[in-house]
């Protein structure tokens, strides 16, 4: 686990704060005023607060910016008796929100954070005021929900992967090791911004990860979806009603490996169909990454238009 105090030579220099409600210490960078519009923004696999810092800086002046590590990720603790699937995640985020009292919640989510984040919408839509997607899935009821998941797994390497590993009995061993090969782990996924990678940046991605005790988090987030045994998260008819009258956004890098454009986003446009979708050419999967100015930039210019 990272130290609480680690700025990663001041590339991440935000206070930390922990809440013990999810049931372990649970990390989160709280910036901006206490009166601020909130803006939650969720993180996947296997990154943590870290990819979100250029949005937190651009946003902290006029916004109260929330970011929490999940469960085994970033300056997050990692508990052994727990267990990682996408619904473990949910229930802490939930415990966390309600600790917290955040209300009128901009959801800006990430590769698994979708799947997390809209499960918070599902059982809360009244504390949700906007939806903002960058790279991650928004599953809330969508009927062909199901075939696009399977299709897009046919076409990614990373999901094609983990599927053949744990087939194999070789998921865990490959992943334990995470803090070693982030950099590879990355680009399978679809990083395109060659130009950050130095020590600091792959310290702040491969330092959560240090032994294999650490990568259980990672591990979850692989091996649930290979088993079958995430749930996601079904809202009731009100729920579904309540978010789908809400402002939505995506924003998708092309270049994602991992959750191609052509099987989310008609998803994403069939339960928000008078959104705004920008297509990033040349961004990947990690798009904040590789385009965090432009991004950045998208996301307030929603705020101060909804």
């Amino acid at each position: 686990m990272i130290q609480p105090n680690e700025t990663f030579d001041g590339t991440f220099p935000f206070a930390p704060h922990f809440s013990e409600a999810p049931g372990f210490r649970m990390h989160y960078v709280d910036e901006g005023p206490r009166d601020g519009n909130v803006v939650l923004c969720l993180h996947g696999e296997p990154t943590w607060g870290y990819l979100f810092r250029h949005l937190i800086a651009t946003l902290r002046p006029t916004h109260r910016v929330v970011v929490p590590d999940h469960m085994g990720f970033g300056k997050s603790a990692t508990p052994r008796d727990r267990s990682y699937w996408l619904q473990d995640h949910i229930d802490n985020l939930e415990r966390f929100v309600l600790a917290l009292d955040l209300r009128d919640i901009t959801l800006v989510m990430h590769d698994f954070g979708g799947p997390a984040g809209m499960g918070l919408a599902a059982r809360h839509p009244d504390r949700i005021r906007r939806i903002v997607s960058t790279n991650g899935p928004a599953p809330f009821g969508q009927a062909d929900l199901a075939e696009r998941w399977a299709a897009n797994a046919l076409v990614s390497p990373w999901f094609q992967w983990i599927l053949k590993a744990e087939s194999e009995g070789r998921l865990e061993k490959v992943l334990e090791e995470l803090g070693y090969n982030i950099l590879s782990t990355l680009k399978l996924n679809g990083f395109e911004n060659h130009a950050l990678i130095n020590d600091t940046w792959l310290r702040a991605y491969g330092s959560p990860f240090a032994t294999p005790a650490e990568c259980a988090g990672a591990i979850g987030w692989a091996k649930g979806f290979a088993t079958g045994a995430h749930r996601i998260e079904v809202p009731d008819e009100a729920a579904q009603r309540a978010i789908q009258s809400k402002p939505a956004l995506a924003i998708w890098g092309e270049a994602d490996h991992t959750l191609h454009a052509e099987h989310f986003l008609p998803s994403f446009s069939t339960l928000f169909p008078h959104a705004a979708v920008h297509r990033l050419p040349g961004a990947g999967h990690y798009c904040l990454e590789d385009a965090p100015e432009e991004i950045s930039a998208l996301i307030l210019q929603f705020l101060q238009r909804t």
